[in-house]
């Protein structure tokens, strides 16, 4: 067979670029899938939505008899540490527990987009903290009777709900370094310490000087300051603390892609 023959092979092109509605549905796809598979998992919605609420409602409704300061204070700072949640675990056990069975290993063999299943996760993480902040809402409006205004709520829907990607990145970084068994107790012992050094639950003020030192490190005080802006606890001028949580955020992706890359 002469060369010629095979002439035809050489005019096809390598690969055929993917239509943009294709791409779009993939992501679009990626994003139902996991927010279904997570609604379904009663093990992880009731603990992350109930966790932060219940905790409100014993504190946060008490502490308003004592004035709507500390109503509105309380329902910033779990309004954080609600959110935290979904990032932290959301990501940091499946991740785990995928890496350990093999999942990941799969993926990277599919013609399927990686950015579009991580974007999948941050959706269901996102949509579970707005879930989180909206019952806290109402118990902080038709429980506490807190005078919140419309702008309020808004301001801090629109901070703590894009607020859970730092814990996104955190999440995965963490899941890249544990097997599945281990993730939930790893976590934990980041998720509760970190709330309290950040002064989720008392007043930054109140805590020793070393602690207060400790807290502008962590993503949560930076999240919490924006919150208490929102409901009108405090006044911070927003860029730094936003800067600080994309960076936050860019440096434990780019640990967890390296760590991926590794070890799978």
């Amino acid at each position: 067979m002469s060369t010629t023959d095979l002439s035809i092979l050489a005019e096809r092109p390598r690969t055929l670029a993917m239509p943009r509605s294709r791409v779009l549905r993939s992501y679009l796809e990626e994003m139902r899938s996991e927010c279904l598979r997570y609604l379904r998992n009663p093990g992880f919605m009731l603990p992350t939505l109930l966790f932060p609420t219940v905790f409100y409602l014993m504190f946060g409704v008490f502490l308003a008899r004592q004035g709507e300061e500390a109503a509105r204070y309380l329902l910033a700072s779990y309004g954080t540490f609600g959110v935290m949640a979904p990032g932290l675990f959301g990501f940091g056990v499946s991740i785990a527990l995928e890496r350990e069975n093999g999942l990941l290993t799969l993926r990277r063999a599919l013609p399927a987009s990686q950015v579009a299943y991580l974007a999948g996760k941050m959706a269901m993480s996102m949509l579970v903290a707005a879930g989180v902040l909206t019952l806290l809402t109402l118990l902080a409006v038709f429980v506490a009777h807190v005078p919140l205004t419309g702008a309020q709520i808004a301001h801090l829907f629109a901070s703590n709900v894009p607020g859970v990607l730092p814990f996104c990145a955190l999440g995965l970084l963490l899941g890249t370094l544990v097997k599945g068994q281990a993730a939930p107790a790893l976590i934990n012992m980041l998720y509760l310490p970190m709330a309290f050094l950040s002064g989720l639950w008392f007043p930054l003020q109140a805590l020793p000087k070393p602690i207060q030192a400790i807290a502008p490190a962590l993503p949560s005080y930076h999240l919490n300051a924006l919150a208490l802006d929102a409901v009108d606890i405090a006044s911070v001028r927003a860029l730094p603390h936003v800067l600080a949580l994309a960076a936050f955020t860019v440096v434990a992706l780019w640990l967890a892609a390296r760590r991926l890359r590794k070890a799978g």
